[in-house]
């Protein structure tokens, strides 16, 4: 076995302590509201190259340079960038304002008592075709609150309804920039990454829906929640979905779905002309942040690969988790334990993506089943955790509309977030996977010996 050099893991350290430090410090000693949200992770990222290059003297300051650019120049690193901005001018183009028009459908034709129900799904849906958990949160939430206020639905059963659907289409949706991230890093389409992982959420969201209709079912309702709604804008998304379903290329199905989106808004008079490209630019530099992360990311990664540290973390992981389901769970948790400390999934699979590649090499686990794992995974934390983007967004949405609810009201009727981690175990340790690294059947090293 080759051996590695843990020192080399430094920079990860450094960039976990001072992140995770400064994000409790601001959040809990200094009491500011979404203080995770408030450090700029790029610095940090960048301190922690710093500490990279500071690192083994034995090579020059322009090898360690070309280092970094073999890690950046990457074609996986190379094509998530390009489909980060993809994605992000079709956010911006298209808008939002969609989402809220297929809720109140929803709400206008189902009865009342399947209010949360209508919430969850509509969650689901929006989500998958949106591509954020926090936007459909932002969305929908709002509307939570209504039909919580007008119904008489317990207000955190309302509001854990919609986070576990954006939760699912967070998973799932081919604009997420956790698929993103995933599928490109290690290097499988996503409409194979996403037949995965739909094996896994379909029957945790069954389940949460069963739970949410019996929760529903004894409850004394009080009235019902109207408003207008146009759903023609919601065209563009539909094109994304399917195309993305039926496996026309990334690429492909953004322009088409940002081309009819442009034709729409602006021929509905939700746009005006002058304003779209204003719109395309907002919407890619919002993903600016994203992008310097996984160039920062790939650059760390770069070196650390070259000073033995991956070589060390693999060894540690192969004694702790000795068979091939053992591997599955250790990439989980890997990247469990990076979303814990990060609280951003998207951040937490770019920082694992690389130790999950040589993880999958050696445990012989096919690059959909990692890039699966890995997306489930983070989805699972990143939906629970109360100092979450997502968790924070859907309190301080009901502050902002008078209601006072905490996380730890939310998180016990968080059913999809748990059902989705059951549902990942039960597919990591029952349900057989014979598709190896190479695509072929595989055996567990276990069984071998």
């Amino acid at each position: 076995m080759e051996k590695g050099n843990v020192r080399a893991l430094l920079p990860i350290g450094v960039f976990l302590v001072l992140y995770l430090g400064l994000g409790i410090l601001f959040e809990y000693g200094l009491g500011i509201p979404m203080g995770f949200y408030n450090i700029p992770i790029v610095v940090i990222f960048l301190v922690a190259l710093m500490v990279a290059c500071f690192q083994n003297r034995s090579l020059s300051f322009d090898d360690k340079l070309t280092i970094m650019g073999r890690g950046i120049g990457d074609k996986t690193i190379v094509t998530m960038i390009l489909i980060f901005m993809a994605a992000g001018v079709f956010v911006g183009t298209v808008g939002r304002d969609s989402a809220e028009s297929v809720a109140y459908l929803m709400l206008s034709v189902i009865p009342a008592e399947f209010s949360v129900a209508v919430l969850f799904v509509v969650s689901c849906f929006v989500s998958v075709s949106m591509g954020t958990s926090v936007g459909t949160i932002t969305l929908i939430t709002p509307i939570a609150v209504a039909v919580a206020a007008a119904s008489g639905f317990s207000l955190p059963l309302c509001v854990a309804s919609v986070m576990g659907g954006a939760m699912f289409g967070d998973n799932l949706s081919f604009i997420s920039d956790t698929t993103i991230a995933a599928c490109q890093g290690q290097g499988c389409k996503m409409k194979d990454k996403f037949r995965e992982n739909f094996k896994i959420a379909l029957p945790a969201a069954l389940v949460t829906l069963v739970i949410i209709l019996a929760l529903s079912l004894n409850t004394d309702l009080a009235g019902t929640v109207q408003h207008d709604y146009d759903l023609i804008e919601l065209i563009p998304y539909l094109i994304v979905l399917v195309g993305g379903i039926i496996g026309v290329n990334v690429f492909v199905v953004l322009l088409a779905g940002i081309v009819t989106g442009s034709a729409i808004t602006v021929a509905t008079g939700v746009t005006a002309p002058t304003d779209l490209l204003g719109n395309m630019g907002t919407g890619a530099a919002g993903m600016f942040e994203t992008t310097m992360v996984a160039v920062l990311v790939s650059a760390i990664c770069a070196l650390i690969r070259e000073y033995g540290g991956f070589t060390a973390l693999l060894n540690g992981i192969q004694s702790l988790f000795k068979s091939r389901k053992g591997g599955m769970l250790g990439m989980g948790l890997l990247v469990g334990a990076m979303d814990i400390a990060t609280a951003n999934n998207t951040v937490a699979i770019v920082m694992a993506n690389p130790i999950a590649s040589d993880m999958a090499r050696n445990y012989d686990i096919s690059r959909r089943k990692t890039a699966s794992l890995l997306d489930t995974f983070s989805c699972v934390f990143q939906g629970v955790i109360p100092y979450g983007a997502q968790m924070l967004v859907a309190i301080s949405a009901c502050t902002e509309l008078g209601f006072a609810v905490s996380a730890f009201q939310i998180i016990p009727f968080l059913f999809y977030p748990f059902l989705l981690l059951a549902s990942s175990l039960v597919f990591i340790f029952i349900v057989p996977d014979r598709r190896g690294w190479d695509g072929e059947a595989a055996q567990d090293p276990a069984e071998q010996a």
